[in-house]
């Protein structure tokens, strides 16, 4: 793999939990594994006085290495690349220091004026600070490269992700934005793509001639624990359904890129989601669903319910289940039906993909419905990472008796390959300047554009229900009636890759 340019990254929020949680164990990560560039400076800001040293003692912490035997002779090294800045994000006079900052490291450390910013702060500062940037002209390129990675949520709505848009194009061109999703930086995601196009078994067969209908499921075995006045303004279908889960749809549903590069790749996903079939409002009800976790005992706990979390109204509305069917209009899969679902406090922790192929057209070893012997091609993206396909095979003995089978594999069987973190692919394609696993600007309003009409739905019309469910099971009964063929439910995934049923370990 590649060096890195020379660079000076910048991070925003600097003693966030975003920050000593993922972004500074990630860069660590990458600092062991002699990813980081040959010279390179890291300048954290935060409205906290503070000095380099004593910034430098909590970046240790957050390493988790030090004092254990993990820790090697890379961490001193590391640590001392950091550096801080007192400042507020939306005080223009204090990007003077940042501005007075940036050229001491340049000048001590012989580094060019490649600069990465990293804006680990809430979405309403991301205007304060791109204008600052701008304004400060610490978003020029005339000495060197300028980019900047932004936390999602990118808008709340079709309307805000417009004016998000408007306010980081107002100061910064589009290929100097990365828009992250840490799930389009699991492995498991990105080897979707090499299973489709590097298999010439699995490509012809994946169309609507042959695929049946398309699951994915993303379920949380936890609550809101004590985010609930966060999630209140945000919900199931913005938190996962919006971002994470229709870029998988996209990339199990998107045509083969020309090349793997950036454009190339990105071009065929915003196709994927401008091809989605517009929801009427007078039809979010029935082909979106959405429930909200109750008080229930789970293994002879008890867990409360949503509405009983701290910082959450005591007449909320806000989902913590979703449910989605929807259609690609495309020559691809016209006809196919799409389903997604996602929520907490079901019984497990568990994301996957699952191609449900058709049956064959006269089924010749059993009187059961022909859907018992279909195919699947279960994609797992978290936790047992892996790939899982169910066939039929005849039982030994007399007749021909067919039952369903597991013929799969799992990362963990590579002892010798470590799964790298997301935000460590992330941040080191970032740093090369390789956008692929970005969102780019069309995509996420397309995104939007698409779920508009169902979260306006669910914001003016009463008539809409909020279906409860209690902790620890599946979601709504509802819910199943989304797959409207009554031999067909959801796959029940369990914790294990090749086990499947409605309770699951957690």
């Amino acid at each position: 793999m590649i060096k890195p340019d020379n660079q000076i990254i910048v991070i925003f929020g600097g003693r966030g939990d975003l920050a000593m949680r993922k972004i500074i164990p990630a860069l660590y990560a990458l600092h062991i594994q002699g990813l980081m560039p040959e010279l390179y400076a890291i300048l954290a800001t935060g409205r906290s006085q503070l000095s380099d040293e004593e910034y430098r003692s909590e970046v240790i912490k957050a390493t988790g290495v030090a004092g254990t035997e993990g820790e090697t002779d890379a961490l001193p090294l590391f640590t001392a690349s950091f550096h801080y800045v007192t400042l507020d994000p939306s005080v223009p006079e204090d990007y003077k220091a940042l501005t007075g900052a940036l050229d001491r490291l340049r000048s001590a450390f012989d580094i060019p004026a490649n600069t990465l910013f990293y804006l680990s702060l809430p979405p309403e500062l991301y205007g304060d600070i791109t204008g600052n940037l701008a304004n400060s002209g610490l978003n020029s390129e005339s000495d060197g490269w300028k980019r900047m990675i932004i936390e999602k949520p990118f808008g709340y709505d079709y309307e805000s992700a417009i004016n998000l848009n408007r306010i980081l194009l107002g100061h910064w061109n589009e290929n100097q934005l990365y828009r992250i999703d840490h799930y389009l930086g699991k492995e498991t995601v990105q080897n979707i793509l090499v299973t489709r196009f590097s298999n010439g078994i699995f490509e012809p067969l994946w169309n609507r001639n042959y695929v049946h209908h398309v699951e994915i499921t993303s379920s949380e075995s936890l609550g809101v624990e004590k985010r609930g006045s966060y999630y209140e303004g945000t919900g199931a279908l913005r938190d996962m359904v919006q971002n994470h889960l229709l870029h998988l749809a996209g990339f199990i549903a998107m045509e083969p890129p020309s090349s793997i590069d950036s454009t190339s790749i990105r071009n065929e996903l915003v196709k994927v989601f401008e091809s989605f079939r517009p929801i009427k409002p007078e039809e979010a009800g029935k082909i979106a669903i959405r429930g909200q976790y109750t008080g229930a005992h789970v293994r002879g706990e008890w867990q409360k319910g949503y509405r009983d979390e701290e910082g959450v109204d005591p007449a909320s509305v806000t989902e913590t289940f979703a449910a989605l069917k929807f259609y690609i209009d495309n020559w691809r899969w016209g006809g196919v039906p799409f389903y997604i679902r996602t929520g907490k406090r079901l019984p497990t922790r568990v994301t996957e993909a699952v191609i449900h192929f058709k049956p064959t057209p006269h089924y010749l070893f059993s009187d059961k419905s022909a859907c018992d012997g279909c195919n699947q091609l279960i994609i797992r993206i978290q936790p047992d990472e892996g790939i899982l396909l169910k066939f039929g095979l005849k039982i030994p003995g007399a007749g021909f008796n067919v039952k369903n089978v597991n013929m799969d594999f799992h990362y963990s069987d590579l002892a010798a390959d470590r799964i790298p973190d997301a935000y460590e692919r992330l941040l080191y394609d970032c740093m090369n300047g390789d956008s692929t696993l970005y969102t780019r600007s069309d995509a996420v309003l397309a995104a939007w554009r698409f779920l508009d009409p169902v979260l306006q739905a669910w914001k003016n019309d009463r008539s809409v229900p909020v279906f409860g469910y209690p902790a620890g099971t599946w979601g709504p009964e509802r819910a199943d009636d989304l797959i409207e063929e009554p031999e067909l439910t959801w796959r029940y995934p369990c914790r294990n890759l090749a086990d499947d049923g409605i309770y699951c370990e957690l």
